[in-house]
C-alpha cells in the first residue's frame, strides 16, 4: 500500500500550492507500487500454470521405475511409482544436441526435448550420468528456450573437476551430441526473488545460476552489481556474454568487476559489499571459501542486506569435515512400518546401512544433502542434521538419510 503523500503548507509563501504537484507525486508512487505487484504477478504465474493454486514441491526419485516400484512393496506403499505422484516430475529423457567448450576446462550441453517444464533462474537439474550416476547442475540458459512451440531445450555447464567423485569426468569424457540422457528436474532451491537492487557474486562455475538471474534483472529494469572472480580469463565461462549485459564493460566498470587470480589476486569482497544499496538482495554462488567469507562480511556492510547461496555440496560436520565423520559413532535405527532395528556403523551414512541391511531399494540420488531424495519421517530421536536443504520447519519431522545422523548417544525411529 502506497503511503500518504504529505501536503506541505502554502502558508507564508505569497501564494497558493501548486496543485499539480501532490498529484503528480501520487500518480509516481501509485505506478511504483503498481509496476513491483505486476512483476510479482508475472513471475508467480510463470511459476505456476495453476496459479492462483500454490505451486507444487518437486521432490525427485532416485531410482528407476522397477527400483521404485521395489521399493514401494518394499516400505508397504500402493501405487505404481512409474506414474508420478503429483508433485514429482517424471524422468526427461533428451538429447544431447549441442556440446560446446565454453571456457578452459567447462563444456556447455544444451538438451533437447518436447513439452518441458518451464523453470527460473537458480533452477538446476539432476543429470543421470551413463554410469547411473546423479549429479546436479544449474540451468545456465534462457527459461524461455524450455517452452518454445518447435521443441524445447534445457542448458547447462560443466566444469572439469579433476580430484572430484568422477561425475564431471564421465560429462567430458562420455557425453556427445546425439546421445540420450536422463534428468530429474527442473527444481529450484535458490529462486531470485522480488528487490529492489541485486549484488551478484560468482566464482568459476557458479556462474551458471547467476547468469540467468542476470538476464532477468537486466530484462526487468532493476539494478544489478556483478562481481564474477576466476582463476585467469580463459578458465571463466560466459564471460563475454557477461561483459556484454554489462554494456561491454572489460573487466570493470559500474556494474561489473572481472577479478582473476592470475592477474588481480582475490576479489576485494568488502568493497563490493560496502558498495551495495541498502536492503539489497545479495546472490553468491562458488566455492565454499568464497560463500563463506561473504557471508562473513556480510554484517559490516549496508543496513539490511539478505544472503542467498546455493552450496551443491555436504555441509560441514561438527568436526569440521564434509560429513563429521570425526565424530561419528554407531547408532540404531528402528524402520517403523518395516519392523526392523537397523545398526549404523560409525562412518557409514544411515542411507547405506538401511539398503544394506533393510530395504536395497530404497530411492537417493546425491548422496550429499542437497537433493532431497531421500527425505524420511523422523518418529522419535534426536537428530544431527548436516544438510544444506531442509528448513527449519522440515527438520523439526524430518532427516536427509545420506547425510544426517542421530546426536550422540540417541538413536532413531524412521517412518519406513
Amino acid at each position: 500500500m502506497p503511503a500518504p503523500v504529505r501536503v506541505p503548507s502554502s502558508a507564508g509563501r505569497g501564494g497558493p500550492l501548486r496543485p499539480g504537484l501532490p498529484r503528480l507525486r501520487t500518480v509516481l508512487t501509485v505506478a511504483g507500487t503498481a509496476l513491483v505487484v505486476q512483476r510479482a504477478l508475472r513471475r508467480r504465474i510463470r511459476r505456476s500454470p495453476l496459479w492462483p493454486l500454490p505451486a507444487l514441491e518437486q521432490p525427485i526419485s532416485g531410482q528407476g521405475r522397477e527400483a521404485a516400484r521395489r521399493s514401494a512393496r518394499a516400505n508397504g506403499l500402493d501405487g505404481d511409482p512409474a506414474q508420478p505422484a503429483p508433485g514429482r516430475p517424471a524422468t526427461l529423457r533428451l538429447r544431447v544436441a549441442e556440446r560446446t567448450g565454453v571456457a578452459d576446462g567447462v563444456v556447455a550441453l544444451r538438451l533437447e526435448g518436447e513439452r518441458l517444464p518451464a523453470w527460473e533462474p537458480g533452477a538446476h537439474l539432476d543429470l543421470v550420468l551413463p554410469s547411473g550416476a546423479v549429479r546436479q547442475y544449474s540451468l545456465c540458459g534462457e527459461p524461455a528456450d524450455a517452452v518454445r512451440a518447435d521443441g524445447g531445450s534445457y542448458t547447462l555447464a560443466v566444469r572439469l573437476i579433476e580430484d572430484g567423485r568422477g561425475g564431471s569426468r564421465e560429462v567430458h569424457e562420455a557425453l556427445r551430441a546425439g546421445m540420450t540422457v536422463e534428468v530429474r528436474g527442473p527444481r529450484n532451491r535458490f529462486p531470485l526473488e522480488d528487490h529492489h537492487a541485486y549484488l551478484f557474486v560468482a566464482g568459476g562455475i557458479g556462474i551458471t545460476p547467476i547468469l540467468p538471474m542476470v538476464r532477468q534483472a537486466e530484462a526487468e529494469g532493476v539494478p544489478w552489481r556483478l562481481v564474477y572472480a576466476g582463476r585467469s580469463r580463459a578458465s571463466m565461462p560466459f564471460l563475454a556474454e557477461v561483459e556484454k549485459l554489462a554494456g561491454g564493460a572489460a573487466g570493470g566498470g559500474e556494474r561489473l568487476t572481472v577479478v582473476t587470480e592470475d592477474v588481480d589476486g582475490r576479489p576485494d569482497l568488502a568493497a563490493a559489499l560496502a558498495d551495495a544499496p541498502p536492503h539489497a538482495a545479495v546472490y553468491c554462488c562458488g566455492p565454499e571459501p568464497l560463500m563463506d567469507a561473504v557471508a562473513a562480511l556480510l554484517p559490516d556492510g549496508p543496513a539490511g542486506l539478505t544472503l542467498h547461496t546455493e552450496r551443491f555440496a555436504p555441509a560441514a560436520g561438527p568436526a569440521g569435515d564434509a560429513a563429521g565423520a570425526s565424530d561419528d559413532v554407531a547408532f540404531a535405527v528402528e524402520l517403523r512400518r518395516t519392523g526392523r532395528t537397523v545398526t549404523v556403523p560409525a562412518g557409514t551414512s544411515a542411507l547405506r546401512a538401511i539398503r544394506e541391511q533393510a530395504l536395497p531399494d530404497l530411492a537417493y540420488s546425491c548422496e550429499e544433502g542437497f537433493c532431497g531424495t531421500c527425505q524420511q519421517r523422523v518418529l522419535a530421536g534426536e537428530v544431527d542434521h548436516r544438510d544444506e536443504l531442509l528448513t527449519d520447519a522440515e527438520r523439526d519431522d524430518s532427516l536427509l538419510i545420506c547425510v544426517s545422523r542421530a546426536k550422540r548417544g540417541s538413536g532413531l525411529v524412521l517412518d519406513l
